[in-house]
This record gives structure tokens, sequence and C-alpha cells, in this order.
């Protein structure tokens, strides 16, 4: 049997669902407490990055940036958790949260000859949590849960009907 023709059991999809909504609502609940702190800012953040992006993560904390980099940081994570946890566009929802996960993990990579100055949540060596929900976001992409659980199916049975 080949991939593309193997079928999947309702308990493998319900798991990858239910992983689909809860990385969805970490992104959202992200995206909600940035939004309602009018102090939260990005700046301290982008400034204090380490590794060899850490240039391009300092301009981008700059006084010139930084207005637009919050507020994009902030509709990228809501936008990005809603098409998760609705079902809808979830693979550019997927695609989006890859490439921010990407920027935080680059922006202090766990790596050992990098000094860490900044947010680190423990001793890590080269994976951390962004790089493991990124590659969750990974097996989410390959995998069109939105067709069994989602908007995107309701979308699709409502166009088959039609």
């Amino acid at each position: 049997m080949s991939l593309e023709t193997m079928k999947y059991s309702k308990g493998q999809l319900n798991v990858l669902i239910i992983l689909r909504l809860l990385i969805g609502w970490h992104f959202f609940y992200e995206g909600l407490i940035k939004l309602f702190n009018p102090a939260w800012t990005a700046k301290g953040y982008l400034a204090g990055s380490t590794g060899p992006l850490q240039g391009v993560f300092q301009f981008l904390g700059s006084e010139s940036m930084i207005g637009m980099v919050d507020i994009l940081n902030i509709a990228a994570l809501i936008i990005v958790g809603l098409g998760l946890i609705l079902g809808f566009w979830t693979r550019l929802a997927a695609i989006a949260g890859i490439v921010l996960l990407a920027f935080y993990y680059l922006s202090y990579p766990p790596f050992p000859w990098v000094e860490q100055t900044g947010p680190a949540e423990g001793a890590y060596l080269f994976i951390n949590k962004n790089l493991i929900e990124m590659m969750a976001l990974f097996v989410l992409l390959k995998f069109p849960t939105a067709q069994y659980f989602g908007l995107e199916s309701l979308l699709n049975k409502k166009l088959e009907t039609a």
C-alpha cells in the first residue's frame, strides 16, 4: 500500500486534530495577551537577540521598525491561531506558524557557541520548544486534518452538495 492511498483511522486523525487545536490555541492566546497588554512590545526581546542573525533582529527592534513589527507579530499570532483552531486555510496557517517559530528560534538559538543572554527557559542543546512546535506544524502541514474537522470540511461538503 502506498502512502498516497493509505487510510488513517479516526483515532489517528483525532490525535492530529487535537494537536492542531492545541497549537492553534497557543498561537491565538499568545497573540491575545500581547494585544490586550498596552505595555507589550517585542523591542527588548529583539534588542537582546543573540546568534548569527542578531543584527537582523536588532534592526527589527529599532525605533523605526518596532511599531510595525509589534503589529505584524500580534496579527500573525492571532491569524495563525484562528486558522488552526477553525480549520480554515490550515496549510497557510501552518506555514506562517513555521516561519514565526523559525524567527523565534533563530533570535535566541540554543547553540552551545552562542551565549544565552535572553529569555531561555532552560539549558537546551540545539532543541527547544520553538523547534519542537515548529516540527509539529510540519506534521500538521502534511496531514489534511481540516478536511475531516474544520471549516474547510464544512465548505467542501457544502460545495459537493451544490
